[in-house]
């Protein structure tokens, strides 16, 4: 079998609001939990607690995301202000 090779490159990755898209998904994470709280009762009478505690997880795995997505995006303004810098440094004589 033949190895596969790209006869393209592949494209920039897409930058969009990735903070607001993290905090929005974890937001609706937890707004799953609360409303199905109600029906902790149902859930368990059917053997699908999994459906609350997969949103509660959802939901902490979301903030531990919007802490990791603003570090990045962090880290993304400071390499493209010290590039920034760096060039001007390079540009006056």
């Amino acid at each position: 079998m033949a190895k596969w090779i790209a006869k393209h490159e592949a494209p920039e990755p897409l930058e969009g609001p990735v903070v607001a898209t993290v905090t929005g998904g974890t937001i609706l994470w937890f707004a799953l939990f609360v409303v199905q709280l109600p029906f902790y009762g149902w859930f368990a009478d059917r053997g699908q607690l999994w459906w609350v505690w997969t949103c509660a997880a959802g939901g902490f795995l979301g903030l531990i995301g919007i802490w990791y997505v603003r570090g990045r995006e962090a880290a993304l303004k400071r390499h493209a202000e010290s590039t920034a810098a760096a060039r001007s440094e390079q540009d006056t004589p």
